[in-house]
């Protein structure tokens, strides 16, 4: 695997004022159903009722698969983010985020969010990430680690494409929210995650772990948490919910990769 994502300290101008701001991939990006997520004031319910009334679209829809290619990500309340610019309207404003870390970005992940759901943070200097990066990667062994506990605490959870909150995860998403909640900060996307993690034998995975997936000749696309050999918690777009498995046929066919993530 390549080198892991490098680490930088970020001047955080803003931090997110609403409960969770999506992530654009530019301000034209937002469909006519994706108003209520983009709402001075976002409601979030509302917008993913309006996606599921069109569940049956494909990528070119109104529905969740429509998301691909619009949406990069997605920042939480408190979030620190440094703005590198605005479009010509001032609606929309480009940003960083220092909290998820990215090849993408040294400074941390971008993409576009309505300036409205920004607000003024003191000039702060924020280490990107804020995780304790000297912390020891290690696995408790068995299924009782803290990782496994907190994504079983979200079965059932509908697929949400680059969500990373409880209303929705996506397979990376759902990483980055239960390490963030471990008190470590780590890459945002699967073949990121990859590269941060330290490499473990797919022979020698424990609880914890990360099982990575490609296809061939693709980089990675999806991610999982080991819940012992074999078995997985994970975001599952291809299953439309959040679920623990036996890796089936096409998962074990694709499975190309191992990690372990810095524990605090």
């Amino acid at each position: 695997m390549s080198s892991p994502v490098a680490v930088h300290a970020v001047t955080a101008t803003h931090h997110v004022r609403v409960p969770v701001t999506t992530v654009w991939a530019s301000p034209e990006s937002p469909r006519r159903v994706d108003a209520p997520i983009v709402a001075d004031e976002p409601d979030a319910a509302a917008w993913l009722t309006a996606l599921d009334a069109h569940s049956s679209d494909d990528e070119s829809g109104d529905g969740r698969l429509g998301l691909h290619g619009r949406v990069e990500s997605q920042v939480l309340a408190g979030e620190p983010v440094a703005v590198t610019a605005t479009d010509a309207s001032g609606a929309w404003s480009h940003v960083v985020a220092p909290w998820q870390l990215s090849p993408k970005d040294e400074r941390g992940y971008p993409g576009w969010v309505p300036s409205a759901h920004l607000a003024l943070a003191a000039d702060t200097v924020v280490e990107a990430p804020a995780p304790k990066l000297g912390a020891s990667a290690s696995s408790q062994g068995d299924a009782t680690h803290p990782a496994v506990a907190e994504a079983r605490r979200h079965l059932g959870l509908p697929y949400l494409w680059s969500g990373v909150s409880p209303l929705g995860f996506d397979c990376s998403g759902l990483v980055l929210h239960t390490w963030r909640l471990l008190g470590v900060v780590v890459a945002r996307d699967a073949y990121a995650q990859a590269d941060f993690a330290t490499p473990v034998e797919l022979d020698a995975v424990q609880a914890g772990d990360l099982y990575f997936f490609a296809r061939p000749g693709r980089r990675i696309h999806h991610v999982g948490i080991v819940v012992h050999p074999g078995r997985m918690v994970h975001a599952s777009e291809t299953g439309g919910v959040l679920v623990e498995e036996d890796l089936p046929a096409d998962r074990v066919s694709t499975l190309v990769a191992a990690g372990r993530l810095p524990m605090p």
